[in-house]
């Protein structure tokens, strides 16, 4: 029973964390002007 209640307690503070993280809302994210390297550099 204990572990029924202990993993009901879980639950609930895990979707409480999953709420208050979608009512802050996400970061205003910017991508990079710069382009990811797509080639390995050559080596002299």
């Amino acid at each position: 029973m204990r572990a029924l209640i202990s993993a009901g307690i879980g639950l609930v503070a895990a979707l409480a964390l999953v709420f208050a993280i979608t009512a802050v809302g996400a970061p205003p994210g910017e991508t990079s002007p710069k382009p990811l390297l797509t080639q390995i550099p050559e080596h002299p």
